[in-house]
């Protein structure tokens, strides 16, 4: 369910604190891919170096949101402690692999949450958008199944791509091809599920 105690907040201001961290370490780690860093007597690599830069940049861009708008989405909360605990183990194990994993776990995360509700017999979705987006309870269940595949089928697709493609390529992915994969295919749901809708007047749509 939507907060109504939510303070209002330009959409490009908000659009840049949630995807600036991401874009932020996407460009560092462009500058020190090829570089070793060498701290207590340990090397570490240009990419566990950028890993450990983007914690404390979406704290702080966390903390920025929360600050205008009182309050923090779910998701937001659950990417936050991931990068947070996952970049802990890849810099206490010098490790790469432990911050690649956490995109695989955070998408099969959503999706669990999903089936459950699922099981259930409920859409969670709908209990986080439906004052955002009326729709019936048929279309929130179809919706629901069809994103709970989504994720399922991007944590897969993840875990496939950084164990058989370079870093470079894992990054890019993960820096803009599924945040642009599941927006296409949320647009593209939302299209297909206009019949679903109900109007602003409450009247569900006559198809």
């Amino acid at each position: 369910m939507a907060d109504s105690n939510a303070k209002p907040v330009s959409r490009f201001l908000r659009q840049v604190l949630e995807l600036g961290p991401t874009i932020a370490f996407f460009l560092i780690y462009l500058q020190i891919r090829d570089d070793f860093f060498e701290v207590g007597g340990t090397e570490y690599s240009g990419f566990i170096v950028a890993t450990l830069i983007f914690a404390p940049i979406l704290l702080a861009a966390m903390g920025v949101l929360w600050m205008l708008t009182g309050r923090l989405s779910r998701i937001q909360i659950l990417t936050a402690f991931m990068v947070i605990f996952f970049g802990g183990l890849t810099a206490w194990f010098n490790d790469e692999r432990f911050f690649k994993m956490k995109t695989s776990i955070v998408y099969g995360c959503l999706a669990g949450i999903l089936g459950i509700g699922l099981l259930q017999g409920r859409s969670y979705l709908a209990f986080v958008l439906a004052e955002v987006m009326p729709m019936q309870n048929e279309g929130w269940m179809i919706l629901t199944r069809r994103l709970c595949m989504a994720f399922a089928t991007l944590a897969v697709a993840n875990e496939i791509i950084w164990r058989t493609m370079s870093t470079d390529l894992w990054i890019k992915i993960e820096t803009f091809g599924f945040p642009v994969t599941l927006f296409v295919f949320l647009w593209a749901q939302i299209v297909a599920l206009q019949s679903y809708m109900i109007d602003p007047d409450g009247d569900a749509s006559d198809r």
